[in-house]
């Protein structure tokens, strides 16, 4: 008996040793797994600082050197408005890179939707006072393809986007009336088409003509909201690839001034929240999703004039958000992503 017992003893010692171990390697594949999960995710980097400074800071820990010649797209701001990127903030990384800021006609109307009415707007506001600008369809557009064609079956960008080896898409991450929010999947899609390509993504590829394409029976909103989205995802992706498959392109979105309308409006209502900072990464989607995160998890202080709540009505008003699930489902990006805030 006392044998027996011995032996019943040893034998649970050893499975009890066994179980553990089996938990053990069991833990460690799961923690391995995360761990490469981790490794596989897009970075995204984040700075509190608004300044000349840490936009050049950002830029720099992003690890890809911008060469040959270099645009910097941003959004010149419709007249009357006043929450665009200035040029004083935006000049020591447009000088950095050598760059020339770049933008494209509107299509709706306004002080921006001529060449020579767009070039007095960057006159006004001081962008052709730092650097080269360059109205990429002033001299007309050009046709790149599309991954994803199940909408619009290409992409009608400015003309000058030929002359470029590499692209900053610098955003003004706020509202915007139609998409929800504008971000670099914005600045990327309607912001480096042309006039006829930004009809023909709103249609979502309905037309390219700009005085049809706001016609309710050409107009993707409403019902079809969805549509246009889906277009300036598809668009953005083709601006992507178009670099290099993405090799030669760089995302940042700069928080600040955030109105629940977009530059592209004359009179937008004034921000409700403050500042944010900045965030950059190699990957569009992971960057515009990051922001959105960051306006979504904050804690609304009206008493201290710091209220996310109209901008996040804006954006759920117009299913804004589906962009970048879009976006990472034809495989522009990921939503998911590593944030590493910078000192």
């Amino acid at each position: 008996m006392k044998h027996l017992i011995i032996l019943l003893t040893a034998s649970a010692i050893a499975l009890c040793s066994c179980g553990n171990a089996n938990r053990s390697n069991a833990a460690k594949t799961t923690n391995d797994t995360q761990t490469i999960e981790n490794a596989m995710k897009p970075t995204v980097y984040f700075t509190s600082e608004i300044t000349p400074e840490s936009l050049v800071r950002i830029y720099e820990a992003l690890g890809r050197e911008a060469t040959g010649k270099v645009a910097v797209k941003i959004s010149t701001g419709e007249p009357g408005g006043h929450n665009y990127l200035k040029p004083e903030l935006i000049k020591g990384l447009v000088d950095k890179v050598k760059g020339t800021i770049v933008e494209c006609n509107t299509a709706y109307g306004g002080n921006r939707a001529t060449s020579e009415l767009h070039w007095k707007a960057i006159h006004d506001h001081g962008f052709d006072a730092i650097a080269k600008v360059d109205i990429m369809d002033e001299e007309g557009d050009m046709k790149i393809p599309v991954k994803d064609s199940s909408l619009i079956k290409y992409d009608i960008v400015g003309k000058h986007l030929a002359n470029y080896d590499f692209m900053i898409n610098l955003a003004h991450f706020k509202g915007h009336a139609m998409g929800g929010f504008g971000g670099v999947l914005k600045n990327q899609s309607i912001g480096v088409a042309s006039s006829a390509g930004k009809a023909y993504i709103h249609s979502a590829g309905k037309t390219d003509d700009v005085l049809k394409a706001w016609a309710p029976e050409y107009l993707a909103a409403g019902d079809t909201q969805d549509l246009f989205l889906e277009s300036m995802a598809a668009a953005a992706q083709a601006v992507h690839e178009y670099f290099k498959e993405g090799k030669n392109i760089l995302y940042i979105n700069v928080m600040n001034n955030m109105s629940v309308d977009c530059d592209c409006d004359s009179h937008p209502e004034d921000p409700k929240m403050k500042d944010m900072g900045i965030m950059a990464s190699l990957d569009p989607v992971a960057c515009d999703q990051a922001a959105l995160d960051k306006v979504f998890g904050m804690t609304p202080n009206p008493e201290n004039n710091d209220d996310n709540r109209p901008l996040m009505e804006r954006i759920n008003r117009q299913h804004g958000t589906y962009i970048t699930e879009y976006a990472e489902k034809i495989g522009l990006g990921s939503k998911s992503y590593n944030l590493v805030t910078l000192k």
